[in-house]
């Protein structure tokens, strides 16, 4: 009965913010790395967030949620204030830099920091090495979720099938509190897009993410099973940043050059591309839950992850090339 409540307290929620923001004029204009062609609302992504805040306080006075899982999750909750003022006041990336690294620094302390980096066959120990890793993965899931929400339904579908898995994989009704969370959001954000998430829900979600996986690896459950299940945002987003500096591109500079992206520019609706990135996400979830259930099969699965998602860019290079 909760998650029914959680999911209709973020379709209303989200109903009300997209109404305020057409009022008070507060849109995403059409630009050099916009996808839709129309001015839309944006911010809708506060209703996630505060949807998925009362849910984690809700497990938590039920006792339904680790009490450090619990408040490094919290942590989020400042990152969603700062980056609802950006979407609202579009604040330095002074302010944004510091507030995204103050935020992964406190969810990691929070946890007690990454006790190891599991890799199946390769374990490394080192605390300095093993939190100044997971601090910069931290960072880097908090942007490149942001870089990744460009589509209608891309962002809000990733964020429920991940968390669909970790429920299937891990348990835990923090999960469910998230996919209830971004379902009713995704309603108004499905082709075409009724208003978009905005930064306040795409560093939101990228932040979770890293900590989800921060944490099971503390749980003794490996990282890779989470690289597994998060491998189409994370090569998407590495690899086109590792194309734009190998083109001598700005990389601070807007550009539409995302594989999703240029699938869409190939001729795809947004809908086709994100069902077929969902089948990616299907088979991802194989492989992550082979890993998961035969540790001495995690690199095997994690290569074949890689191959995977090596050939699903390769076919979008056919459709539309990187240029």
């Amino acid at each position: 009965m909760i998650y029914i409540i959680l999911f209709l307290l973020s379709f209303g929620l989200t109903y009300c913010v997209k109404e305020y923001a057409l009022k008070k004029s507060l849109v995403a204009q059409v630009n050099e790395r916009s996808s839709h062609t129309v001015p839309t609302p944006h911010g809708g992504g506060i209703a996630i967030a505060v949807i998925w805040f009362l849910g984690l306080i809700y497990l938590f006075t039920c006792k339904e949620i680790d009490a450090q899982l619990f408040y490094a999750l919290l942590a989020g909750s400042i990152l969603s204030i700062v980056s609802f003022l950006d979407d609202v006041y579009d604040l330095s990336p002074k302010i944004r830099l510091f507030s995204q690294s103050f935020v992964s620094l406190l969810g990691l302390y929070v946890l007690g920091g990454l006790e190891k980096i599991d890799f199946g066959i390769w374990v490394f120990e080192n605390q300095l090495f093993t939190n100044t890793i997971a601090f910069l993965g931290i960072m880097w899931c908090i942007n490149l979720y942001n870089f990744l929400d460009g589509i209608d339904g891309y962002a809000g579908s990733e964020a429920i099938f991940l968390g669909v898995a970790g429920w299937l994989f891990f348990g835990g009704e923090h999960f469910l509190v998230l996919v209830f969370s971004v379902a009713g959001f995704l309603v108004w954000n499905w082709h075409r897009a009724k208003i978009f998430m905005g930064d306040v829900g795409s560093t939101l979600l990228g932040y979770n993410i890293a900590i989800f996986a921060i944490y099971y690896q503390n749980e003794g459950f490996s990282l890779l099973v989470w690289l597994i299940l998060f491998g189409l945002f994370w090569f998407d987003a590495t690899v086109t940043l590792y194309r734009r500096y190998k083109h001598s591109e700005k990389l601070s500079q807007a550009h539409r050059k995302h594989a999703y992206q240029r699938a869409v520019q190939s001729g795809l609706s947004h809908s086709k591309v994100v069902v077929f990135a969902m089948g990616i996400n299907v088979l991802l979830a194989v492989l992550g839950y082979i890993a998961l259930q035969v540790t001495a099969f995690s690199i095997p699965c994690f290569i074949g992850a890689l191959l995977l998602l090596y050939r699903s860019m390769k076919y979008v290079d056919k459709r539309k090339k990187f240029e």
